[in-house]
């Protein structure tokens, strides 16, 4: 039984990772196209989760095979890069701020945000619970903290539809621009837990827990 849920809890791992790879080769494409900076830093910002998504795969096949074992080192890499690919992430979201703001730059359209935005939602939402019921069968305290650190993908397709809503129905000249803030926000919260989880605080997801 137990062998069974750590191929469950796998399989939620590699379904992450591709599906994070479509989810940013698609907002990337649309921002892009629609010169959304909010939507193209969530692409951006997908990519990075997918980095994030092979270390947890690691950890999840380590800990299968060894549930008491410590963190490779090809994990605390991976949480080091993720870490530091979510602050510069940041800092070319500040970057892309300060040049709207300069240019007086608005999106074509936010459509695209909508809809991208509510289908990761749904998803991200279904991946979240999933995560935490294996990790409740399994008693694993670290598939559980990735459970939880998955709300932060939550929060940021919420920001990512409040911004883009606002802006289609409004077109009110700064909705990207607070939405990309929001996602800064997100961002260096998420480097952060990065490198708290490669200094050994594998549960920490102190900001997720207390949502």
């Amino acid at each position: 039984m137990e062998d069974r849920q750590y191929k469950v809890a796998l399989w939620l791992a590699f379904f992450t990772i591709f599906y994070n790879i479509i989810e940013g080769i698609v907002s990337m494409w649309f921002g892009f196209q629609d010169e959304t900076l909010t939507l193209f830093g969530f692409g951006v910002d997908s990519f990075i989760e997918v980095m994030s998504g092979i270390g947890i795969a690691v950890m999840i096949v380590r800990i299968g095979q060894n549930p008491d074992s410590a963190k490779s080192t090809f994990e605390i890499k991976a949480l080091k890069i993720t870490g530091t690919a979510f602050f510069l992430l940041s800092v070319g979201l500040l970057i892309g701020i300060i040049f709207n703001l300069i240019n007086h730059h608005k999106p074509e359209t936010t459509l695209w945000g909508v809809v991208i935005s509510l289908v990761s939602i749904v998803v991200m939402v279904w991946l979240m619970n999933a995560k935490k019921k294996v990790g409740k069968q399994l008693n694993s305290e670290p598939i559980i903290s990735d459970s939880n650190c998955t709300k932060v993908c939550v929060y940021m397709s919420i920001v990512l539809l409040a911004s883009s809503l606002i802006y289609e129905f409004t077109g009110f000249a700064y909705a990207d621009v607070i939405g990309t803030a929001g996602l800064i926000y997100f961002s260096i919260t998420e480097g952060n837990e990065a490198f708290e989880k490669a200094s050994g605080k594998e549960c920490s997801c102190d900001y997720c827990e207390s949502k």
